[in-house]
């Protein structure tokens, strides 16, 4: 959201394997190597969680970026790193590794950072927008099969060596599906509220070129998009019996019908009103005193009343239409930053 921020929005998983380049080493076992590629996983969880909650909080796209470059700087570090040390039992399960590795910084390289170029323009069109989200979820997605797969070969190795291995629900995996989940949720109602405000985008663009048609034009669109999107909402499923971002989803809304039919209308009758005032001292001014006539001047000083009044009502309707607006927009931000904080799984 610009104003809305919402947004905001983010959504990104990614897991990087952290790590310095070492010597080769050799195991005597398979146990011993998998205590080798579980501490490379311990860091991977640890950071990749730290790197996942900025990119969903963080509002510094360059910020995010830049993170996103030295992760690159670490993956290649522990390429470097698995690749020196032997494998065990062959390298069939080193090179699961490896090929594990290599699509995440596939992933960083290519789909992650369309992902950051798109986000500069998303909030320029529904359709970018949309488009920008659904770039998010299969990114996310194929990080999130990735991940079960290089679960699948870890668990697989350990059976095989008769090592076993104790599941927890802090399992990165589990982790990223949840969180995939979540964001799912989020992204959906975010494309709803988006598809209404991209609407009142257009409206303060008409209003801020005092363009009466523009104005109306877009106030109807406005109020009719709204109206559908109440509609929308109410077909709309909770997540886990949390309905938060689809009621404060639905307060932008009302504020929305309220500006459109209660607030805007004022504003043009001021904008009409200041155009009529404008005619009537252009012709006074092109007339000379001596041929004023009394009805020219009685005319003038009435127009002068009429607008100094509606230059009141103009900004005081103004002042409550921001101030209502930021309150609906803050709240769905807080609602949205609260939502993904309480969903999201902790470190």
């Amino acid at each position: 959201m610009t104003n809305m921020k919402n947004i905001t929005l983010t959504f990104s998983i990614l897991c990087i394997l952290i790590s310095s380049v070492a010597t080769a080493q050799k195991f005597s076992n398979a146990s011993e190597y998998l205590d080798f590629v579980g501490e490379e996983q311990q860091a991977i969880t640890k950071n990749m969680w730290k790197y996942t909650k900025a990119v969903a909080h963080s509002k510094s796209d360059r910020s995010i970026d830049s993170k996103r470059k030295n992760l690159l700087k670490t993956i290649d570090k522990a390429i470097a790193k698995i690749e020196k040390a032997n494998g065990f039992d062959g390298e069939d399960y080193k090179n699961e590794v490896l090929k594990h590795m290599r699509l995440n910084k596939s992933l960083l390289n290519h789909d992650y950072a369309e992902i950051v170029d798109m986000k500069a323009v998303a909030e320029q069109s529904y359709d970018a927008m949309e488009a920008y989200i659904i770039a998010q979820e299969m990114a996310d997605k194929k990080m999130e099969e990735s991940q079960k797969e290089y679960e699948t070969k870890f668990y697989a190795f350990a059976t095989e060596h008769n090592i076993e291995i104790i599941e927890n629900e802090n399992d990165l995996g589990k982790k990223m599906k949840i969180s995939n989940e979540v964001f799912e949720h989020y992204n959906e109602m975010y494309l709803v509220y988006f598809k209404v405000y991209i609407n009142e985008i257009y409206l303060w663009d008409a209003v801020e070129s005092n363009d009466v048609s523009a104005i109306q034009q877009n106030a109807n669109a406005l109020n009719a998009a709204a109206k559908d999107g109440l509609e929308i909402l109410k077909t709309k499923s909770q997540y886990k019996k949390d309905d938060s971002i689809i009621n404060a989803t639905k307060k932008a809304f009302e504020f929305f019908i309220d500006e459109t039919e209660n607030k805007v209308p004022q504003l043009t009758d001021y904008l009409i009103l200041n155009e009529d005032f404008d005619k009537i001292k252009t012709a006074l001014d092109q007339t000379s005193e001596r041929k004023r006539t009394k009805e020219q001047i009685e005319a003038y000083n009435k127009k002068v009343k009429d607008i100094n009044k509606a230059v009141k009502n103009y900004n005081k309707v103004n002042t409550d239409l921001n101030t209502n607006r930021q309150a609906a927009i803050n709240g769905l931000n807080n609602t949205n930053a609260n939502f993904l904080a309480k969903h999201i799984p902790k470190d």
